[in-house]
Parts: structure tokens; sequence; C-alpha cells
């Protein structure tokens, strides 16, 4: 008998059986066909997506995660020759959507220091609390309250301390120093500020500023032989009023400014506040 038909007659599986590990590659393999082919067929039975929901897909997917929001609001503060007025407008809003009507945007730092915030109220929260922490802990080590112009860089290094993921935050800073003169202080998101007579910020900058200037820095009427001191020659009724009309002219143009306007005159006396009404459409 020759080795074809021994070999025929008497195959070697018979009494050499493959192993299960030869086996397992075959059958998992099988198992992956029949898994492929019931969910074509479950795809091909799912009904087809609404318009909406393909658009509300797609927005997710292109809008992704995004940790901040803009809430609009306008701040402004003037240093005047013994006092500062600072103030900011009451409405918080996210695109076209009024959140709240009542949103103070001024927050008071010491005695003679207030700080107007606007942007994302969430980290307009987180900033001042935080502020708050630090400026209670250097009166319980020091005694007496922090200045404006030790406020100031305070403030700046805490803005810098975030400048990798910043604080969503536009910041100024009015008070009076050590003589008594009004100070304003301007500051970016992360940190970098400097002293100014007039600051404006928020949604309708672009709407003040141009009028402070031309009210106050007298810019577009004379070229000045030497720098302008670091206050403004009005009264503080004069300043107020000024205010007054700015935030009633930013309100009729900006949709996230309205409302009604807070307005903080810091004095050696003190700080008072008052409020006007604004568009409210």
């Amino acid at each position: 008998m020759n080795s074809y038909r021994i070999l025929t007659r008497y195959p070697v599986w018979r009494y050499y059986p493959p192993s299960r590990s030869c086996r397992l590659p075959r059958r998992h393999a099988r198992r992956g066909e029949q898994k492929q082919r019931a969910e074509n067929r479950s795809s091909q039975m799912e009904l087809p997506m609404t318009p909406a929901q393909a658009a509300s897909m797609s927005a997710q997917m292109e809008k992704g995660f995004y940790p901040y929001d803009y809430n609009g609001g306008t701040c402004l503060a003037i240093a005047g020759k013994d006092f500062v007025v600072v103030a900011g407008d009451t409405r918080m809003s996210t695109g076209f959507n009024i959140k709240s009507r009542h949103v103070s945007k001024l927050f008071k730092l010491t005695g003679d220091t207030v700080l107007a915030t606007a942007g994302f109220r969430g980290d307009i929260t987180t900033l001042q609390k935080l502020l708050r922490v630090k400026l209670t802990q250097y009166e319980h080590q020091h005694g007496e309250s922090m200045g404006v112009s030790a406020v100031g860089q305070l403030l700046g290094n805490t803005l810098y301390g975030r400048r990798f993921f910043p604080y969503y935050t536009w910041n100024v800073v009015g008070g009076l120093d050590g003589e008594g003169v009004g100070c304003v202080y301007s500051y970016d998101p992360v940190g970098n500020y400097e002293r100014v007579r007039v600051s404006v910020t928020g949604s309708g900058e672009s709407l003040i500023q141009p009028l402070l200037d031309n009210q106050l820095e007298r810019q577009h009427q004379q070229l000045a032989a030497k720098p302008p001191p670091l206050h403004v020659d009005l009264s503080v009724d004069a300043t107020v009023d000024l205010v007054k009309d700015a935030f009633v002219s930013a309100s009729e143009r900006d949709i996230r400014t309205g409302d009604s306007v807070e307005i903080c005159v810091v004095t050696k006396e003190g700080v008072q506040v008052q409020t006007m009404e604004l568009n409210r459409d």
C-alpha cells in the first residue's frame, strides 16, 4: 500500500486533531462576520434623522467645548482732582438673550477703591471672591486697608497668574491715591495695566470712548505740548452728568448695555452710589 492510499484511508486529523488554539481564530472570525452582518441589518432598519436633529448634531460637532461665555456689559472710570467716578450697567446677556436686568458690575474693594468688571459672569464672581480673600488677609496681617496702588498691582498679579487660562474679564479699578487724587487703572485680560485718566471697557467701549476722548481728552481739537495730568478738570456733578449721557447713548446703540446704570462716586468722605434707569429694550 503506497503512501497516498494510506493518507487517504487514514487521514491524519483523525489521530491528530487540531488543537483548540488553532480553532479559535476561525471561530472568532465567524462571530465577527455574524456581528457585522447584524449591525448592517440594524443600520438599514434605522429611521433617518430629521433636519432638526441633523442641524443640532452638526452644531455640536462644530462648536465643541468652549469654557467661556460673553455676558456683555459696559464699565468706565474717570479720575478727578479729588474724586473718582466708577460706573457700570446692570444688564447680563448671552448673545441676544437677556438673562438678568439687575446684575451689578461694581465691587467695593476697600473704603476708597472700587472695581468695575465686564465679561463672563462666572469669572467675574470668582475673581471678586479671590480678591476679597487676599484683601482680608492683608487687613488682618497689617491692621489697615490696602491702598489703591497696591490694589492695582494685586489685581495685575492675580490676572497674570492665570495668563495661560485667563479670566474672561475686562477690569477697571478706581480710587484715591495717597495724596487724595483720583486714580484709575485699566487692565487687559492677562494682567497688563496702566494708570490713566479715563478708561472704558466692555461691549460699549467703541461707543463711549470716542465721546470721552472728545469731551475730556480734547484729542480731536488740539495737540498738547506736554502730557495732560492724570485727572480731569471737571467737578463731581459735571462728571456724573457726562457719565449718564455716555450710558444713555450706549444703551441706544449697544444691545448688551442697558436697563440701568450704577454710578459710584469715591471721595474722601467715602463711596456714594446712585442709580439711573436706561433703555430696557
